[in-house]
């Protein structure tokens, strides 16, 4: 391999290196990369490629710089593959789930059995039209979780716990004190922001992440589930994780387990749904789950209040 073979592991490096300082500097360069950086574990996945094609042809210098990238790339990535310990809490255990029905389409039934085997407390459910909600009661969600409150943009929540009344909430979303019996009242937010399916949406996708409240420490416990329509890579998650909160998924070492798109799609799946707890709050369990006729996977998370 000649001069023409370095210079094509230089340009094998670039792309990688640029990704990877973008991603490293939380800049977000416009509304293509709000979708590109999404697949950022995709990203250091192939990046690893580049150093050992370098050292395969014995070309020192770009294999240095290969190795460099893929070793920030992976760095970005891995700790959502390992799992973080837990604070000492000693309160009641809560269980919640968020799940995108896809307007609808998962059949009731389908939705309580899950419910019903993951023993929900809190249900957060999107894309719920008005008129499929009467489906819901009567395939027995009512009767498991029995409080409700109706939001906007589709967005349901169902408890199995007293509800207080809903307090300003960011557009798609559901803000409310649960009175869980031996804890004191806690905010549970069941969140449903703009999808950023194209540049007409950047601004209403940029808003609604804005508008996701951030962790009260020493305050209120918050805890929050549903489809964000971002995922780790995004500076907003990432800054919401800075005031106080823990990714279920990445507590559990579980931060890498798709819920976007679950099947019938060419696109690799990505995590969009999550459940945010406050720091205090143990994760005992995280899981994600099948939805019937939808294109998001649940995400289930055991949490024990402190």
């Amino acid at each position: 391999m000649g001069r023409w073979g370095s210079a094509l592991l230089w340009l094998l490096v670039v792309p990688f290196a640029v990704w990877a300082a973008v991603r490293a500097s939380g800049w977000s360069p416009g509304f293509r990369w709000i979708q590109l950086v999404s697949f950022t574990p995709y990203v250091a996945a192939a990046a690893l490629v580049v150093p050992v094609l370098a050292l395969a042809a014995r070309r020192w210098a770009p294999a240095l710089a290969a190795l460099v990238v893929a070793a920030v790339l992976v760095a970005l990535v891995m700790p959502r593959a390992l799992a973080d310990g837990n604070p000492e809490a000693g309160g009641p255990v809560i269980r919640v789930m968020g799940a995108n029905l896809l307007k609808g389409r998962t059949p009731a039934a389908d939705l309580v059995k899950l419910a019903a085997e993951l023993r929900v407390d809190l249900l957060s459910v999107q894309e719920l039209p008005q008129h499929k909600i009467a489906e819901t009661g009567a395939a027995g969600l009512d009767r498991l979780l029995p409080y409700r409150l109706e939001g906007t943009r589709d967005t349901v929540l169902y408890s199995r716990f007293p509800l207080g009344a809903m307090k300003e909430s960011p557009g798609g979303s559901i803000r409310v004190d649960v009175q869980m019996p031996g804890a004191a009242p806690f905010e549970f937010v069941a969140v449903h922001t703009c999808a950023p399916l194209g540049p007409w949406l950047a601004e209403c996708w940029a808003d609604s992440q804005r508008d996701l409240p951030g962790a009260t420490p020493g305050g209120q416990v918050r805890v929050m589930a549903g489809d964000f329509n971002a995922t780790l890579d995004h500076v907003s998650m990432r800054s919401l994780l800075a005031t106080g909160y823990r990714d279920a998924g990445r507590a559990r070492g579980e931060g890498l387990a798709a819920t976007w798109p679950a099947t019938g799609h060419r696109l690799p799946g990505i995590v969009i749904d999550h459940v945010y707890a406050d720091r205090r709050v143990a994760i005992l369990g995280y899981s994600v789950h099948d939805l019937p006729r939808s294109d998001h996977r649940a995400v289930f998370a055991e949490l024990r209040l402190p």
